[in-house]
């Protein structure tokens, strides 16, 4: 009875070192799962970092980069911005343009596109059927960017702008008409671009943030961004035997 006694009593002590130390252990090697590296911690050196080559510029890469045109300190910065946005329908296709700040933000901006007159659903319905009267100014849901599905952003300088702009008003004191198919947002959008002598996509009846993308990559050929060098690309586009006709080197 003795020598049981003892053996139970030694399995029990036995047992209960076993459960303070795993009971210790294992917290500890939580604590330090969780405990964000040190800057001052000393790396084992029997683990070396293995040798990697110094990165090499990649000539040819480099040559075909899109070059953005930095305006001289102090001289004003100007945009169109083509954008499109989501909608009840199918979107809208507009543009915004005005001045940048030094830091190329917007400072001053306005907004034109073509859309059916008034706020009302029923011109836009007739207007899949026959023309209807529109307006060229900003509609619903234009000035909130959180409606915005593509845009693209042309920089210009002073004298360039002030052209753009003439021509933006101009076809918006002169488009009385919107037309689901024959003259569209798209087609509106399309005629200030070819006036700036940029490529559009064939077709006016896409989606409109296809034809604000297409937009940025039939123009921006190098490297499509978000933002691009309006001189950069008029000297390409000119270089194209299939390019639009460059209206700002005429005299208008």
């Amino acid at each position: 009875m003795q020598d049981r006694s003892n053996t139970r009593g030694r399995l029990l002590v036995g047992i209960f070192a076993l459960a303070m130390v795993t009971g210790f252990e294992i917290p500890t090697a939580r604590a330090q799962d969780a405990t964000p590296p040190s800057d001052t911690t000393t790396p084992p050196t029997a683990a070396a970092e293995p040798h990697r080559p110094a990165r090499t510029a990649n000539p040819s890469r480099a040559t075909n980069r899109r070059k953005v045109a930095v305006a001289p300190k102090g001289e004003p910065r100007y945009f169109v911005e083509f954008r499109s946005r989501y909608a009840a329908s199918y979107g809208h296709t507009f543009l915004a343009h005005g001045r940048l700040n030094a830091k190329g933000e917007i400072a001053e901006s306005e907004v034109a596109g073509l859309h059916p007159a008034t706020e009302s659903s029923v011109p836009w319905m007739i207007g899949h059927l026959v023309p209807v009267p529109s307006e060229t100014g900003p509609s619903d849901g234009d000035l909130e960017d959180i409606y915005v599905s593509a845009r693209w952003r042309v920089e210009l300088n002073q004298a360039e702008y002030a052209k753009i702009a003439e021509f933006i008003k101009d076809r918006q004191a002169n488009s009385p008409l919107w037309h689901a198919v024959w003259y569209n947002c798209n087609a509106w959008v399309a005629d200030v671009a070819h006036y700036m002598g940029l490529r559009t996509p064939a077709s006016t009846l896409i989606m409109p943030a296809d034809f604000i993308n297409g937009m940025r990559e039939l123009n921006d050929w190098q490297e499509p961004a978000t933002t691009a060098s309006f001189s950069s690309m008029r000297e390409h586009n000119a270089t194209q035997e299939t390019g639009p006709v460059d209206s700002l080197s005429s005299t208008r």
